[in-house]
């Protein structure tokens, strides 16, 4: 089965990242998710380390640029097939990044993708 991970999950339940969580659940996608604070949103718990999470197909990404460069290196070791640059989180340095590790990068709303069978 192809894992998403959440990266930037919060647990609040307005933030983006928190529904966007939910919407993955409801359509039965493997999901885990990685942000600054331990919890759980439903059954998914939000880790601190990525030191656990392997096999991940896609990442779609809730951080915003100033704070994602801290990441590269830990994203493209993860080797996803592809991440989600969802609005507000567009980055051109980390495209060029991605691409030439072979990583797919789509700007797009994981919630729109969702909801029009896009994912």
């Amino acid at each position: 089965m192809k894992t998403t991970l959440v990266f930037g999950a919060s647990l609040k339940t307005n933030r983006y990242s928190n529904i966007a969580i939910h919407r993955l659940q409801e359509n039965n996608i493997d999901t885990k998710a990685f942000g600054l604070r331990a919890g759980y949103v439903g059954s998914v718990q939000i880790k601190t380390n990525l030191s656990d999470i392997k096999n991940i197909d896609t990442i779609t990404l809730y951080m915003n640029p100033s704070r994602q460069s801290e990441y590269y290196y830990q994203i493209t070791e993860l080797a996803p097939r592809r991440v989600i640059f969802n609005p507000g989180t567009e980055n051109p340095e980390f495209y060029k990044l991605l691409g030439e590790k072979g990583i797919q990068v789509e700007v797009a709303c994981t919630l729109v993708l969702l909801a029009t069978g896009q994912y």
